[in-house]
């Protein structure tokens, strides 16, 4: 399976440009601690992972966990003050929904077996 292209070019090479892009912003006056710019960075990633998943069809449930994640990441580098315990509750609901509408969507790759006659 070849790697899905966006306007011609490969995830990665869009993700250095957002990286490349954080580090100018912050270079000419966006005034960002490393940590917020590795959670810009984070972001981008996990958004590049649910737009991969769209693509090829295969993984979007995980691909969405993820980007949650990485939005929390985020929010948290941007100043959310959150306690670990919120942070938990909020992810579990996140998956927990993620794998209700999964659950929805798979398909066994093969038909069950005809029902066995039972034996007195």
């Amino acid at each position: 399976m070849s790697t899905p292209k966006f306007f011609g070019r490969e995830p990665a090479a869009w993700l250095a440009l957002v990286a490349v892009l954080v580090k100018l912003a912050a270079a000419f006056g966006w005034d960002a601690s490393p940590t917020v710019q590795a959670a810009v960075n984070g972001f981008a990633a996990a958004g590049m992972g649910v737009l991969i998943a769209l693509v090829v069809k295969d993984g979007l449930g995980a691909a969405i966990v993820g980007f949650a994640q990485g939005a929390l990441a985020l929010a948290l580098g941007l100043g959310l003050d959150w306690s670990s315990e919120r942070q938990a509750v909020v992810m579990a609901f996140v998956t927990v929904a993620v794998g209700m509408w999964d659950r929805t969507q798979v398909t066994a790759p093969v038909p069950p077996s005809p029902a066995r006659p039972t034996t007195p």
